[in-house]
């Protein structure tokens, strides 16, 4: 029945967000990300008007994703079993989900970036720059550790499955490198970035686990960083 009270309707409505949070992975991970944004928006102190900015399209996305589930729910009472027409309902409910998110993750990009690169800058200049053979010699001593652990678990191949993910160790490995050696942050972002992405190609094609992915990346962080840090002690 219609809720004929304001309070009632207001029930309903904080039901049907309590069933999207519970039932929808991705809601969830919107509402988390949404806090861990605001919650830098307080820390870095930003104006009025860019927090402003930043809780209308964090609710923007929240708003796309409740009615991309409420178009789930309908799509799947009205036709139960598959059907194209429904199919493509449902991809274009999640389109304007994924269109939300670009335009709320370029407003919080532009908005948190005045404050955090500047930071993040004086990180990378405290740590300094790394000589081209320490660059070098880092990213071969990765793969050989790679090897090694993998020869040690009598799990994968060189460059297939096992512990650690040799993608994810190099792919992080070069991006510490390019970090450090760039001292910009926005290089940086997109380095890190590519290497995530490279390591998450590795959990789509079901070669790695999560596991061995996160190992991955930290054995070639770690060890880049640690041949740096010691070709600079000798130096």
């Amino acid at each position: 029945m219609k809720p004929t009270r304001f309070i009632d309707s207001v029930n309903c409505a904080i039901e049907g967000i309590l069933y999207a949070a519970r039932t929808q992975k991705h809601m969830r991970k919107h509402f988390l990300t949404a806090l861990v944004v605001l919650l830098a928006a307080l820390f870095l102190k930003v104006s009025v008007a860019e927090f402003t900015l930043l809780a209308l399209s964090v609710s923007f996305v929240l708003f796309a994703e409740l009615l991309n589930t409420a178009v789930e729910v309908a799509v799947d009472m009205i036709s139960p079993e598959y059907h194209p027409m429904a199919k493509i309902a449902k991809d274009v409910a999640a389109g304007a989900v994924l269109v939300a998110s670009f335009g709320t993750a370029v407003t919080g990009y532009l908005i948190l970036s005045r404050y955090i690169f500047p930071i993040y800058k004086r990180f990378l200049v405290m740590l300094g720059p790394s000589s081209d053979i320490a660059t070098l010699v880092a990213v071969i001593l990765v793969l050989i550790a790679v090897i090694i652990m993998k020869a040690v678990t009598g799990k994968g191949e060189p460059l297939r499955g096992g512990v650690p993910s040799g993608h994810a160790a190099v792919a992080f490995s070069i991006a510490t490198a390019v970090s450090l050696n760039t001292e910009d942050p926005l290089i940086s972002l997109l380095s890190i970035t590519l290497a995530v992405m490279v390591s998450h190609s590795r959990l789509l094609l079901n070669i790695h686990t999560l596991r061995e992915v996160v190992f991955g990346a930290a054995t070639g962080t770690t060890l880049t960083l640690a041949v740096i840090f010691l070709f600079r002690a000798v130096e």
